[in-house]
């Protein structure tokens, strides 16, 4: 028996000035063969699942590529279809395989090209032929449709918003694909649109109680997988807005009655699980008189893990203005600030222009005179059961604030985003985090609240302000009642 494996993703905001080009894969994870012995890159992580599943099941593993790139705007068609042919390329090479597994995000976007998985997983499919199983696991905020539906035989997402169950969803979609393979299943898979812009914080109430109603009904009754894909509402395509994914075993009238059930269940929930939001004066008042212990609050606007630039200012410039102290914002993704701090040394003073560098939604630099407080050339930080690469980092000091600027792109995930400094979270009133919810779960255990913050950015977190003339038919919370609305 032969298994064929492959990763490949980014997660393409339609709004974002940022293209996505082969750097981007290549400053993140670029691995052309075997990323599961040569990569600790969280993407990467179901490759090493499956090959140490399948080597215990007998299977000969052929790896493809593993490629990754953070949010931005389109990607470039060249890198795309160069991507997309490596892979295809090497499953040709390969000959005959029993079996294929995808790690593919499911909101990339190239610049001719709205559904990338869904072109790559059907080219796939013609490749090996209608007997051949095909598995894709996809993160939870991808776009489904009916292409790539089509294509595979099982098709499942994360459940987990922070998305710690990434290796875990690799385990379940093996076993489920070497079921299908050896005739024990008869997978099938239905799809109910949810017609929901939204936003669901999996550790939170409703939210929660649902995820673990999903989880507990899988394995029984001819369900074997159940999935939320939450849809990611930064692009204007079709097949945006959440669906519910319900795959059983021979049975479609059942998957389509459960993935209805789901949907009806989640546009029920749909005002508990909406957002409070700070505004911009709001933030600036706790940091000014914050309660007792640590608060976190999270720029969900630039969120880099969204496609934003991670270089607002508008609220370091109103923490500045304010005189805020015992306070630590970051990190703001700006190489040229990092390189002269590096030049200048730890130690340093020097006036140092922030951020604002990359458009409008970015707001205006702000001048300071900082004082370096330390430098940490390739930073890393924790994300999951793998590494997220931050290029290099460094701490500076404004009146009472501490900074954190990087030189890769990246959300924070991780109170270590501070703490390799020699600072301890603890040691601030308030810490201003570029994320929106990924960093829970390293920082919830550790803060006393967390509050989420909205200023102008690439990822406006208002969705019914979004406008998606593309979008194919209505979706709320842009109007009142989608399903009353004429498609």
């Amino acid at each position: 028996m032969k298994l064929f494996i492959a990763a490949l993703g980014t997660e393409t905001n339609t709004f974002s000035p940022i293209p996505t080009g082969r750097a981007a894969f290549l400053d993140d994870l670029y691995v052309e063969a075997e990323a599961s012995s040569r990569s600790d890159h969280w993407f990467a992580g179901p490759m090493r699942v499956w090959r140490e599943r399948a080597e215990a099941a007998g299977y000969a593993v052929v790896e493809s590529l593993a490629a990754f790139a953070p949010p931005g705007g389109p990607t470039r068609q060249d890198v795309w279809e160069a991507l997309r042919d490596r892979v295809l390329g090497d499953l040709k090479a390969a000959g005959p395989v029993d079996m294929v597994l995808f790690n593919l995000h499911g909101a990339m976007i190239s610049e001719r090209q709205d559904d990338c998985e869904g072109e790559l997983v059907a080219a796939a499919r013609e490749i090996v032929g209608s007997e051949v199983t095909i598995g894709v696991e996809l993160d939870l905020h991808c776009h489904l449709t009916d292409r790539i539906v089509t294509a595979a035989d099982v098709l499942l997402t994360y459940k987990e918003y922070p998305h710690v169950d990434v290796d875990d969803r690799a385990r379940d979609l093996f076993r489920l694909c070497d079921d299908a393979r050896a005739g024990r299943t008869r997978p099938v898979i239905a799809v109910a649109d949810c017609r929901m812009l939204a936003v669901w914080r999996t550790p939170n109430q409703p939210t929660r109680g649902f995820v673990d109603r999903m989880s507990a009904a899988e394995g029984r009754d001819g369900i074997l997988s159940l999935s939320l894909a939450h849809g990611f509402p930064w692009a204007d395509i079709p097949d945006v807005g959440a669906k519910v994914v319900a795959v059983t075993d021979g049975d479609l009238g059942l998957a389509e009655r459960k993935a209805a059930a789901l949907a009806r269940e989640l546009w029920e929930m749909r005002e508990a699980t909406t957002d409070r939001l700070l505004t911009l004066d709001e933030a600036v008042q706790v940091a000014l008189a914050p309660p007792a212990g640590v608060t976190v609050l999270a720029d969900v606007s630039d969120n880099a893990g969204a496609g934003s630039a991670s270089d607002s200012t508008f609220l370091l410039r109103a923490l500045v203005e304010a005189g805020a102290t015992r306070c630590a914002i970051g990190s703001f993704w700006d190489p040229v600030a990092v390189r002269l701090c590096r030049e200048a040394g730890e130690g340093a003073r020097l006036a140092l222009r922030i951020g604002g560098k990359t458009g409008p939604m970015s707001g205006d630099p702000v001048d300071l005179t900082v004082r370096v407080l330390g430098i940490r050339p390739d930073a890393v930080q924790t994300y999951g059961n793998g590494k997220q690469p931050m290029g290099d980092c460094v701490m500076v000091e404004a009146g009472g604030l501490h900074i954190v600027l990087n030189a890769l792109r990246t959300q924070v995930f991780q109170p270590s985003v501070f703490e390799q400094f020699g600072v301890a979270l603890s040691d601030y009133a308030t810490v201003f985090l570029k994320s929106a919810q990924h960093f829970n779960a390293g920082f919830a255990p550790r803060a006393d609240r967390i509050l989420h913050v909205a200023v102008p950015g690439s990822a406006n977190p208002d969705f019914s302000a979004l406008r998606l003339p593309r979008a194919g038919r209505p979706l709320w919370p842009i109007v009142a009642d989608p399903f009353g609305e004429p498609a």
